[in-house]
Formats: C-alpha cells, sequence, structure tokens
C-alpha cells in the first residue's frame, strides 16, 4: 500500500493496478485516491468505471486503445469482474503485456487467483496490492486518526468496546465512529458510555455471543439474543446459518490448535482476522470439545433439513437448536 502512495505523491504511476482482498474499505479508499491523482473528479470523457460479471472485455480492450480526449491520461476501472478467478482473456493478457503510454487501468477485485496468467501479468508489468483485515493495533491507529481530525479524544475502555461492537470490518467502523463524533458534537471526549449507548453490534458479533452463552449452558441469555435478532427482522434461516458457520470455524481452530499449529497459520487457513481468532475465537473453541462441535453442527444440519422438508417452522426449528444446545 505504500507503494500506491508513493506513486500519488510523485506523480510517477503504474499503468496497471489491481486492488484485491477481503477489507472492501482500504479496496474503495485506494481506487478513488488513484482516480482523483490521474483525472479530475470532473473528467468524465476520460475516467470509465465498469462493474459486474458482464462486462464486455472487447470494449474495454477498445477503450484502452483509444487516446484521451484532451488530456494526459485516460483511466479505466473493472471492479467485481471476475477475470482474475476465470481463465484468462488472451486480449486482455495482451493488453496488460504491452499497456499505451495514454491509458491506466484499476482492477478492484475481492478474489484473484495468484496462479493466473492475469495476476501473473498485473504483477508482471503493474502493482497488485493485497487490501486485507487490518490487526487491532492499526485499527486502533486508524480510529484515533479519525478521531484526531474531528477533535475528539477516546478513552481506552471506549476503543476495546467500539471493536467489539463493529469488529474489524474498516466500513462498519467509520459508520460508528461518524456517529459518535456528531453525537458528541459539543464534547470532546468519548467514552465507553457513549458507545454503549449509541453503536451497534453487528450480527456477527451477536452470533458469537450467543454461542458463547451456549457454552456456559446460559440458555436465558443464549434465547434473549436469538429474539433480539428476530426482532432486528433478521431471517431465522440466515441466523441458524450464521450459528453453523460458528461452529464450523470453532471445529476448524479446535481442530488446529490442538495439533499443535502456530495463530499466524491457523488465521491464514480459517480466513479470520488475527486479533479476533486469538481475543475470541481461541478462547471460545477451548470451551467444547471436539465431539460437541461436531454434534453441534449436525444439529444444524438436521434444523435446516426439517425446515426445507416442512417437518417445523424455521423461527421454532432454530429456536431448538439453541435450547438444546444450551441445555445443562
Amino acid at each position: 500500500m505504500k507503494r500506491i502512495a508513493q506513486d500519488i505523491k510523485s506523480g510517477e504511476f503504474a499503468h496497471i493496478y489491481l486492488l484485491y482482498g477481503e477489507e472492501a474499505y482500504l479496496r474503495k479508499q485506494y481506487r478513488d485516491n488513484l482516480k482523483k491523482a490521474l483525472v479530475p473528479d470532473d473528467d468524465t470523457m476520460n475516467c470509465s468505471i465498469y462493474a459486474g460479471k458482464e462486462i464486455n472485455v472487447n470494449e474495454v480492450i477498445d477503450l484502452a486503445g483509444t487516446m484521451p480526449f484532451f488530456a494526459e491520461h485516460r483511466v479505466i476501472v473493472v471492479e467485481n469482474s471476475g477475470f482474475f478467478k476465470s481463465g484468462s482473456n488472451d486480449r486482455l493478457l495482451e493488453l496488460l503485456k504491452d499497456m499505451p503510454q495514454t491509458s491506466y487501468m484499476i482492477f478492484v477485485e475481492e478474489e484473484v487467483d495468484k496462479r493466473g496468467k492475469l495476476y501473473k501479468a498485473v504483477t508482471a508489468n503493474g502493482y497488485a496490492a493485497l487490501c486485507e483485515m487490518q490487526d487491532e493495533a492499526t485499527l486502533k491507529k486508524w480510529i484515533m486518526g479519525l478521531l484526531k481530525r474531528e477533535n475528539k479524544m477516546i478513552t481506552a475502555d471506549a476503543l476495546n468496546l467500539l471493536l467489539d461492537k463493529t469488529g474489524a470490518n474498516m466500513e462498519n467502523i467509520k459508520r460508528e465512529v461518524e456517529k459518535l463524533v456528531c453525537y458528541k458534537y459539543f464534547d470532546e471526549g468519548i467514552t465507553a458510555e457513549d458507545v454503549e449507548e449509541l453503536c451497534t453490534v453487528q450480527i456477527q458479533n451477536r452470533i458469537f455471543d450467543m454461542v458463547e452463552a451456549v457454552a456456559a449452558k446460559n440458555q436465558k441469555t443464549a434465547l434473549a439474543l436469538y429474539y433480539d435478532l428476530l426482532a432486528l427482522k433478521e431471517a431465522p434461516m440466515k441466523i441458524l446459518a450464521l450459528i453453523a458457520r460458528q461452529f464450523h470455524m470453532l471445529l476448524q481452530v479446535r481442530e488446529m490448535k490442538q495439533k499443535g499449529y502456530p495463530e499466524n497459520e491457523i488465521a491464514q487457513k480459517t480466513g479470520l482476522n488475527p486479533y479476533y481468532l486469538k481475543k475470541k475465537y481461541i478462547p471460545q473453541a477451548a470451551q467444547f470439545s471436539l465431539p460437541k462441535l461436531e454434534a453441534a453442527l449436525r444439529a444444524c444440519v438436521d434444523a435446516e433439513e426439517r425446515v426445507k422438508t416442512g417437518k417445523m417452522p424455521d423461527t421454532m426449528s432454530v429456536e431448538l437448536i439453541i435450547v438444546g444446545l444450551s441445555a445443562k
């Protein structure tokens, strides 16, 4: 990422950029920064954006070969195309190997196949930047920076609570920080009480708390969290899918931890943020035995089958799962 900041500062750009990874906020931020540095915001003649799986590749290639209109640069942004996961297009591959001097391409993708010819062509002729989920220290530093620009301060307890509520998703964090800034417009300090009162707990965090209550055999709390999610109009089958995913993640973590895998390798294999792996997933997985985690996953599958075969309503089926798993 430092390379992109340096390119913008120096004004010397690669002709191809690939921004990829699961952190959508960083992908969008660096896309916009590059686009703004290469063409003015109001230059719609020389900035074209293509998005989705149905992009006409030949149109993009032809446009890249077209001279810019009374400008130095032509910028083409291609988002969520799937080009870097599917088989490579020969014409696009040739373009990436020999880009016109006046054209610049910015690819924005969540997932890429690093073994593919297109990815290798980008790394050979341009720059590929991984936009990954950030660790706890980086997120805290970033939040402090956001607040400093608004002349706000935050206590350590409030900062920890904010991350617990939002998760590591930077878009969620920024949205909640903006709410806090508006709420504390006339005050400099943000406290844990402010975060508790104002910030929204993400659904995945509620699922985590629900599984935590199940592990503690706290049936009342587990059911209360389920009813809260229903009150928020979350579909029972979506809740069931998230519960199943949580138990599946815990099973993987428990197995790898038991086999002696280091935490960084567990994070890589599961795709979990290292901060949440260490702080939440490893301690929670330790509360279950492998047989119990396997039994919980089987119960989720059985619950889904009961709903799909019409044997039981979805709301009741999920409720029975929670009751059964949290029974003393």
